[in-house]
């Protein structure tokens, strides 16, 4: 696990090069967080743990016919136990539960989308990080993100989502969340070695268990993730509370800041030739003398 400073590897709406980019920290290999759902318990210490450490007070919560302590996500609540009820291909029913955070994405919509430079920030062990100082509150990191994960806080005009702890990883310790969990549900270390461990549990629950389909949810459409899953059903990921089969990033947002970025830019150097050429081909636009008109 890094046990060193972090080091930026992109920065949001930023035109030049990263600062300090390829200086070495002894950050050591890509960090992850694997989250095993078959053998969450459901107890939320993770919820508890996770308001602790970035000190936002515990929220009151109504009763409606679930275990579920939030609706859903919100700005000053980063981590939520989500609870879904399934019907098995055998008649029997369950609860399918899923730790519901930020993916910390390897291709982030959120910073790919972000016009405020400095505000979305991605280190070179995986994290992605909101810098609210910088944020304009434009809330298009929300539109980028197809996980429906950052929140919009309507007082400071500011957008928060979890850290992964960034604090805590820098200098070499584990997330909250993993510290309080009391199944070994969460697994914290290397992308490689949570990659193989997720991938040994799936094939346990595949070869011992009647879950004849678990697998791994790494999703390739956002270049990977650096929060991954252990699921029951490989096949069936939308449910678990609606975790997308198979996120990109929005076709707007790739092409406004790819194509149409790149149209625009070229547009704009077209323009500048044109009007030097027409500069050094007519020179400059000369005044006419103002005719005097004789009235009788």
């Amino acid at each position: 696990m890094p046990t060193a400073a972090l080091e930026i590897k992109a920065i949001s709406a930023h035109p030049g090069p990263v600062p300090g980019k390829g200086a070495k920290r002894n950050e050591g290999d890509g960090v992850c967080k694997l989250i095993d759902v078959t053998t969450c318990i459901g107890c939320k210490a993770c919820e508890v743990a996770c308001l602790e450490w970035n000190g936002y007070p515990f929220h009151e919560t109504k009763f409606d016919n679930t275990y579920q302590t939030m609706p859903d996500l919100q700005w000053n609540y980063y981590n939520l136990i989500r609870f879904n009820e399934h019907e098995f291909a055998d008649g029997s029913f369950g609860l399918l539960m899923r730790k519901d955070q930020c993916m910390h994405c390897a291709d982030p919509g959120c910073l790919r989308a972000c016009p405020a430079d400095g505000a979305i920030v991605q280190y070179s062990n995986g994290i992605v990080d909101f810098q609210q100082e910088y944020c304009i509150g434009c809330q298009y990191c929300v539109s980028g993100c197809p996980f429906n994960i950052p929140k919009f806080n309507s007082m400071t005009k500011k957008v928060h989502k979890c850290t992964l702890c960034s604090d805590r990883v820098a200098v070499g310790l584990e997330p909250a969340c993993i510290k309080s969990c009391p199944t070994g549900c969460l697994h914290f270390g290397t992308k490689d070695d949570m990659k193989a461990l997720a991938e040994t549990r799936a094939a346990q629950l595949r070869e011992q268990t009647a879950h004849t389909n678990a697998g791994v949810y790494d999703p390739p459409g956002v270049g990977g993730t650096q929060v991954m899953y252990v699921l029951h059903d490989i096949r069936n990921p939308e449910a678990y509370g609606g975790l997308p089969a198979n996120p990109t990033i929005p076709l707007m947002v790739r092409l406004w800041k790819g194509p149409v970025k790149w149209l625009g830019g070229l547009a704009i150097s077209l323009g500048l030739v044109g009007v030097v050429a027409h500069f050094l081909r007519f020179g400059p636009k000369e005044a006419h003398p103002i005719e005097e008109v004789h009235r009788p």
